[in-house]
């Protein structure tokens, strides 16, 4: 067990401590909530609708149900009464939502966005941004009172519990980004994480990972003053990524976006029949297909999302081999990277909100080259199959643009040494294309665009003197000063181990090991150290 004393975890001890707790990311959470309970009030948020209403099933028996069943000392708060209430009351009225009261709120909570940037933050609201097309688009009524409805439970939650502090793994949904300005406004510090594409670090965020955390831009700006020899492990990091022949993130190995080759057919049939396995226990076994016909922005309806995937599989496999929508670079070819974004995606979503549309920014992009250039278009490994294969067709018949095999080469590194410049919405291969010592363009303010070398585009008008700037950068001080900020600021948080490996100990697979025991301290001292930098974020403010 972990030991907490007030020695160690100063911040986690005698504390009102809400979670925020959604799917797989909750799962690390409920063995934190634990043992912090021991010492503190605690409460937990679920904040997914399907999850909060469903009756127990494979979806939410190790999630919502573990807290129900298992952790009765730990408060639960749900979304389920305002599920309910959203459902019946546009059965009664087709304009239930208050406009008044919305405007109220709007004035009083969008420090950080505009209730229609905060409805960004969810899928199940921006369905004409993206291919999912088992969610319905939604119309302005319904999203104006799933805000209205939202935003009275979280200031009735905040109200009731009156917590010290909110604790998060995770950036994504409407209901975060309400906390983070209403937390705000109450003066309540709500950490989450933010990636900073440095190994397993993620250091903590105060403002739902939106920008750049005031905190953080500082400890940066400090980390430029210091010598070669204070840096010297950052330097050495770099120049060994350098000479790496892979660069891909470790964090990833074994997860979809390092996938290059296509499964076998078995394997697919295995998917599907896993799926169809997964939704008969879900709808019939648990008896939860009556939600599914009350709402279909609440709760994803069945059969659309089988057939949405079972076409995922067969287009993936088409897209994996030579095919009539990929091609081969052209060796000697200028041209400018551009990785495309899993979609939808908080990263891009939540970070980047005017800059969803990836066809306006193809667009926008080949307008701006210089002549003679080339635009590389690549798909992310995990969007194979999502998108719909007219939208290569449409990039392709643009004269300048390639849109190119996705699994060509099989890491990012040669797409970006070869390239003249990286052009992504928020991905990481600008971060890459930093520490080889790339230019590259962002649309967001991800941390990493703080390294000398990657412009934040905040205008189309911007991009042709941005894309005449790309080339090679001696920038090797600044990635080195924010590799230091990274590892002040933050820890070598294994996510993905942590909500895999609860998983197998809740489905009694696993034992809690040591090392799951270790890996949970660091997030408790990931938590510890962005509490006590959250009085630097204040004075910063």
């Amino acid at each position: 067990m972990i030991e907490i004393t007030p020695e160690r975890y100063p911040q986690l001890v005698n504390k009102r401590i809400l979670f925020v707790c959604r799917e797989t990311y909750s799962k690390p959470l409920w063995f934190l909530a634990r043992e912090l309970s021991k010492c503190n009030e605690v409460a937990a948020f679920y904040i997914m609708s399907s999850e909060s209403v469903y009756n127990k099933c494979y979806y939410n028996e190790h999630t919502i149900y573990e807290f129900r069943e298992h952790l009765p000392e730990v408060k639960l708060y749900d979304v389920s009464d305002i599920c309910a209430r959203f459902t019946e009351d546009f059965k009664r009225s087709a304009h239930p939502s208050n406009l008044e009261f919305l405007q109220k709120l709007e004035e009083e909570y969008s420090h950080y966005k505009t209730f229609g940037l905060q409805l960004m933050a969810s899928q199940e609201n921006t369905r004409h941004y993206h291919f999912r097309k088992y969610w319905p688009v939604t119309t302005d009524e319904e999203n104006k009172y799933w805000l209205e409805l939202n935003y009275r439970k979280i200031l009735s939650i905040l109200e009731e519990f009156q917590p010290d502090e909110i604790l998060d793994l995770d950036n994504a949904e409407l209901q975060r980004t309400i906390l983070s300005e209403v937390a705000y406004k109450k003066k309540i510090p709500y950490l989450t994480i933010e990636y900073s594409k440095y190994g397993y670090y993620k250091y903590p965020s105060f403002q739902n990972a939106y920008g750049i955390d005031p905190y953080f831009r500082r400890l940066y700006e400090e980390s430029l003053g210091l010598s070669l020899e204070e840096l010297k492990e950052e330097y050495d990091y770099i120049r060994d990524f350098r000479q790496k022949n892979n660069i891909m993130n470790q964090e990833f190995s074994g997860s979809v976006t390092t996938q290059y080759e296509r499964d076998s057919i078995l394997w697919s049939i295995r998917v599907m029949r896993g799926k169809w396995n997964y939704f008969w226990d879900q709808d019939h076994t648990a008896g939860n297909a009556k939600y599914k016909k009350e709402s279909g922005m609440l709760y994803a309806p069945t059969w659309p999302y089988l057939k949405y995937y079972f076409d995922v599989e067969r287009i993936k496999r088409k897209l994996l081999v030579k095919n009539d929508y990929f091609e081969d670079p052209v060796e000697g070819e200028d041209y400018v990277y551009m990785p495309l974004h899993l979609i939808p995606e908080s990263s891009v979503f939540v970070k980047a909100s005017f800059y969803v549309d990836e066809m306006n920014l193809i667009e926008q992009v080949s307008k701006s080259l210089p002549v003679g250039w080339k635009l590389y278009v690549k798909e992310h490994q995990a969007m194979l199959g999502e998108r719909d294969l007219s939208f290569y067709r449409r990039a392709a018949e643009i004269a300048n643009v390639r849109v190119v095999q996705i699994n060509y080469y099989k890491d990012p590194k040669p797409w970006i040494l070869k390239c003249r410049g990286v052009v992504t919405i928020t991905g990481t291969a600008a971060y890459e294309a930093a520490l080889l010592g790339k230019r590259s363009i962002v649309f967001g303010d991800v941390p990493f665009s703080l390294i000398e070398g990657v412009t934040r585009i905040r205008s189309f008008e911007d991009l042709p003197q941005a894309i005449r700037s790309f080339g090679e950068t001696d920038n090797i001080h600044s990635a080195a000063a924010y590799l230091h900020a990274v590892r002040e600021a933050g820890e070598e948080v294994k996510i993905f181990y942590l909500m895999d490996e609860a998983e197998e100990i809740f489905a009694g697979r696993h034992p809690e090991s040591e090392e799951f025991q270790k890996e949970l301290t660091v997030l408790l001292d990931f938590y510890e150290k962005g509490l006590e930098n959250y009085q630097k974020w204040k004075a910063l403010s």
